[in-house]
């Protein structure tokens, strides 16, 4: 007995360190990342390391020269640091946008090479291979040298290790090439260790050039160069002292200098001599404030790490957060789709403070400092309709920060921010979006931020007529209820349907607030659109000043980002169904939901719908307004995230727009969708998991965790939902009760 005891005691060991052993194996949901997914399609997204929100990702830089056409950043419009198709390697750049439709950022570009010291980027350029990527890493090998780079990254400090043959090898430092189209640096190299600078940026979309702004970096490399010197290329003079000007036009090379260089095409370098193979690792740490800021982010975030130690926290940095949401079932692939939507909308909004709290000021760069954090990139536009309501309920910390970054901004500036970079407000495209988010974090509940001065902010935008940057044209809008032909060059109907959202935020906010007559004069003006329904089309219509309709008239033009009078980015078919809270309002101008059904279904059977672009992405929910019709929102969420989001490089519809493609299928394959900005409140579709489980901040929220579950059979249809084991007669659900209950569970025919 005692032996059989023994037997049974020895079996429960083996057992447990067993499943011990399998669980430490089993993959983490940062395992399942592929950074490649959004890097083709114009997805621009890149697959180097970055933190979550991170100030320095360090980019493989594919998009220079003649061997990447027709993907070549000065041949076309091109927003990406990183192609996948391409195949000519220039460097690695240190700041980097992803999902933007843009260009800007990209520079700080660092290049191993061997041999000579070559400065033009087309000669010392190279093709690349063995090309790996996951969270936080990033590795290849350039193929000319026969070096392979290893990189990964902290919040502002990129970081990489080039192992080298033996021979001669140099580190080189590129500060005229860039995506950017803003030209500007300096460098200085203090030591055989360490080189300073600054790169000069901005421009966004082509706007406000007067605004560029600087850049500033510290680069510190592990091996003394035993030799260093920086480059200038000036410009060709065309004067008549060019006859005494044998060096006119030509770079010149400083071997040894050791004071500031300035200029458009300069850099530095620092040169080896090895007598065997040997790894260099270079830290770059990044500020936007000042040259020692970056010093001092450097050493805060890596002095004594080594690369792996680096790699190793960036990781679990990463599984921490993406570990919020757990999924079960599912192919790998789905769990890959996921994630990595998941790790996209991490990356944007990011950190615009240094490690002390120091940032610069909206326009004049004065340095301020944060006590939290100070975010930056904000495309609000594309934003507003889903990344801020995901985070919201997964990341309510950082959406506190978030909205707290804006009312900074508005501090700073007298204006809330639209699409705001860097402590620059680009203005780029239309409505007042700010108020939007704020009013939603707000109505859910995440109330740790100056809700008076928010709203006070919101109000301003909603009702300065002058001079107003957030809502041109608001005096039409105010006494016509609309945007007209004449008013606005481009988006008379789009820009009416933002304000009227914008108002609608503004009327919620107002009502939990308890100022009455704010909610019924917003609640008004948020359904002024109806002014722009043509029952000739059964769709928007812009109007001209004197009230006719603008003709001809074809509802179709404007999609494929035709410049049209009356949308932006898109066209009538695109646009009408957007304003999802005033859904019974349509209905009953589309003649009741028999009609409002089929003409809805006319914008999937005419393909007019647009998966890649934000006004309509929204539209495949809408069917669970329409009793019995429900089965066709499940159907065509399922076919879209099938169709669109792939584990592939392609495998984004077209670009993340700083990450609101992701969330939206984030959402999607979890099975809700916050289908009205500014109601706190979901609609429910079929998740694509068996189980799904998020962890909640308690600090915001009672509850720990919620459990979705999906109980799934053959047809896929739902029959039933039930929230915590009671019937839920609803596809609809409120956040109150999601966020609050344990189980919401679907259940299919």
């Amino acid at each position: 007995m005692f032996l059989s005891i023994k037997i049974k005691i020895f079996k429960a060991i083996f057992i447990a360190a067993f499943l011990s052993y399998t669980n430490s194996q089993a993959q983490q949901p940062a395992d399942y990342v592929n950074p490649f997914i959004g890097t083709s399609n114009f997805g621009t997204t890149n697959p180097g390391p970055i933190a979550v929100r991170g100030m320095a990702n360090v980019a493989p830089f594919n998009v220079a020269g003649p061997s990447n056409l027709p993907l070549e950043k000065d041949s076309r419009w091109l927003s990406t640091p990183y192609v996948h198709e391409n195949t000519f390697l220039t460097g690695f750049s240190h700041v980097n946008l992803s999902g933007v439709g843009c260009p800007d950022l990209g520079v700080i570009l660092a290049m191993p090479t061997t041999g000579a010291i070559v400065i033009n980027h087309l000669k010392y350029g190279s093709t690349y291979t063995d090309e790996i990527a996951s969270v936080g890493y990033y590795s290849n090998k350039i193929d000319k040298y026969d070096i392979r780079v290893e990189a990964t990254a902290t919040t502002r400090v990129g970081v990489s290790k080039y192992h080298f043959p033996a021979g001669k090898s140099n580190i080189l430092l590129n500060l005229g090439l860039g995506l950017t189209n803003e030209a500007g640096a300096m460098v200085k190299v203090v030591s055989p260790t360490e080189i300073e600078g600054m790169r000069s940026v901005g421009s966004f979309c082509y706007y406000k050039a007067e605004e560029a702004y600087p850049v500033y970096f510290v680069a510190r490399f592990s091996q003394p160069a035993q030799e260093f010197g920086v480059w200038k290329k000036p410009r060709t003079n065309n004067g008549i002292e060019n006859q005494w000007m044998g060096y006119n036009g030509t770079t010149r090379l400083k071997k040894g200098y050791t004071k500031e260089v300035v200029g458009d095409s300069i850099g530095a370098y620092m040169r080896y001599d090895f007598e065997k193979s040997t790894t260099v690792e270079m830290k770059i740490g990044v500020s936007y404030v000042s040259i020692a800021n970056a010093r001092e982010n450097l050493e805060k975030e890596t002095a004594h790490k080594t690369f792996d130690q680096i790699l190793a926290d960036s990781k679990k940095e990463w599984n921490s957060y993406l570990s919020r949401i757990l999924v079960e079932g599912g192919t790998e692939d789905d769990k890959t789709v996921f994630y990595t939507a998941l790790y996209h909308t991490l990356i944007h909004p990011n950190t615009l403070n240094d490690y002390n709290g120091e940032y610069p000021k909206m326009k004049t760069r004065a340095t301020l400092k944060t006590e939290g954090t100070r975010y930056t990139t904000f495309s609000l536009w594309d934003t507003y309709r889903n990344l801020h309501q995901l985070m919201s309920l997964v990341y309510p910390k950082q959406q506190s920060n978030m909205v707290k970054s804006m009312l900074q901004i508005y501090d700073e500036s007298g204006w809330l921010p639209k699409w705001e970079l860097n402590a620059t407000e680009t203005t780029t495209m239309v409505g007042d979006p700010a108020g939007i988010i704020i009013a939603d974090t707000y109505l859910k509940g995440i109330r740790d931020f100056d809700i008076d001065k928010a709203y006070t902010a919101m109000l301003k935008s909603a009702t300065q007529i002058e001079n107003n940057p957030l809502r041109p044209s608001l005096k039409d809008y105010i006494e016509k209820g609309y945007l007209t032909t004449k008013t606005t060059e481009s988006g008379s109907v789009s820009t009416t349907q933002e304000y009227n959202t914008s108002d609608f935020a503004i009327a919620q906010l107002a009502k939990e607030l308890g100022k009455k007559q704010d909610y019924k004069l917003f609640s008004k003006r948020a359904i002024s659109y109806r002014n722009l329904f043509d029952t000739e089309f059964n769709l928007l219509r812009p109007k001209n000043d004197d009230g006719t309709w603008l003709t001809p008239y074809n509802p179709e033009y404007g999609a494929n980002f035709q410049k049209n009078l009356g949308f932006i980015e898109g066209n009538a078919w695109q646009y009408t169904f957007m304003l999802s809270h005033d859904i019974k309002g349509l209905i009953q101008l589309i003649g009741g939901s028999k009609n409002f059904s089929l003409k809805l279904q006319e914008v999937f059977d005419k393909n007019q719908f647009d998966m890649a672009n934000e006004p309509d992405i929204a539209y495949p929910y809408l069917f669970n307004y329409i009793k019995g019709e429900e089965w066709k929102s499940q159907k065509l969420v399922l076919k879209l995230v099938k169709e669109y989001f792939q584990n592939k490089p392609a495998g984004l519809p077209g670009n993340d727009d700083t990450g609101t493609m992701s969330a939206w299928v984030v959402y999607a394959m979890m099975g809700i969708y916050p289908l009205t900005p500014g109601v706190p409140q979901y609609t429910i579709t079929t998740p694509m998991f068996d189980k799904i489980t998020l962890t909640l901040d308690t600090n915001y929220y009672k509850n720990k965790n919620i459990v979705i579950e999906r109980e799934q059979n053959t047809n896929g249809k739902i029959k039933s939902i039930e929230l915590d084991g009671k019937v839920h007669s609803s596809y609809f659900i409120s956040h109150d009760d999601f966020v609050n209950g344990s189980t919401l569970k679907v259940i299919q025919n």
